[in-house]
């Protein structure tokens, strides 16, 4: 009778130890050790509101980042319909992350040395450059310096306001909105000057049929943004993404998601970065 009450602790004992490990690992990491039994899913982090890249439509999800998801999830072994998409505003990313709220992150996540303290990054899979969107008939800003007397909006938690702010133009009134499309709609009525953030996801905007003949790109390279996948600090998954990345590059599949993604706005994008090349 004794042998049994211990028996039965060391049973309990093992059984909480279990759940503390499974506690914070996304569901990726959960089905690699057979841990979600037959609800197997994987859950993603994208942006829902950048035309382009990743944006919730009422078809689903389309972008570029979310073609990337998508082609990442099915080489880990994922349908479509086994994945879980989250929106994943920039300053939310890295406690996403690790609190296990998401397996992985796709959303034009730069890869820069602070953020690398506190997650670990897959990939490049795109090189983009920080631009400036300013309405179509503003021909007042040439340089990131003629941003010293503007007003100039950006979206909090990402690097774009910062770069500015710090090496190009200190005296720039800095607006921080919530998100992209804040920002659109203050340059749209005149409450800022200019928006600034990577080009890619301004070619996005200005490709909307609502936004056609509105805007235009600066065309400036004010820095360069690898775009990385974001996974929880010494997750397995990275080598596994960055084997998928690898493939979707060289089976062709990058390339058609580019072109029909960004095509329509005549962005002109780099060549697929190799892996673990971040352009400074």
């Amino acid at each position: 009778m004794k042998l049994r009450k211990v028996t039965a602790a060391s049973a309990a004992v093992i059984a909480l130890a279990l759940t503390a490990t499974a506690c914070g690992e996304g569901a990726a990491e959960k089905d690699a050790k057979g841990g979600s039994g037959g609800d197997k899913k994987i859950t993603i982090g994208i942006k829902f509101d950048q035309p382009g890249l990743g944006q919730k439509t009422p078809q689903g999800y389309a972008g570029f980042d979310v073609d990337v998801a998508k082609y990442v999830a099915k080489e880990l072994g994922y349908s479509e319909d086994q994945i879980e998409f989250k929106e994943s505003k920039s300053q939310d990313r890295e406690n996403m992350l690790s609190r296990g709220d998401v397996d992985f992150i796709a959303a034009t996540y730069s890869i820069n040395d602070e953020r690398e303290k506190k997650v670990d990054f897959a990939g490049p899979y795109l090189l983009a450059h920080q631009d400036l969107l300013v309405r179509a008939d503003d021909d007042s800003i040439k340089s990131a310096e003629d941003l010293n007397s503007k007003k100039l909006c950006s979206v909090t938690g990402s690097t774009s306001a910062q770069n500015v702010k710090q090496k190009l133009a200190p005296k720039a009134q800095l607006q921080e909105y919530p998100t992209y499309s804040a920002c659109l709609t203050g340059l749209q009525n005149g409450a800022v000057d200019a928006l600034t953030t990577d080009d890619s996801i301004l070619a996005g905007y200005a490709a909307q049929d609502s936004h056609k003949g509105k805007f235009k790109l600066a065309g400036l390279e004010l820095s360069n943004e690898n775009y990385g996948i974001g996974v929880k600090e010494g997750s397995d998954l990275k080598a596994k993404i960055n084997a998928a990345l690898e493939k979707m590059v060289s089976d062709g599949s990058w390339e058609k998601a580019v072109e029909a993604n960004f095509g329509p706005a005549n962005y002109e994008n780099e060549p697929a970065p190799k892996i673990g090349d971040i352009k400074k």
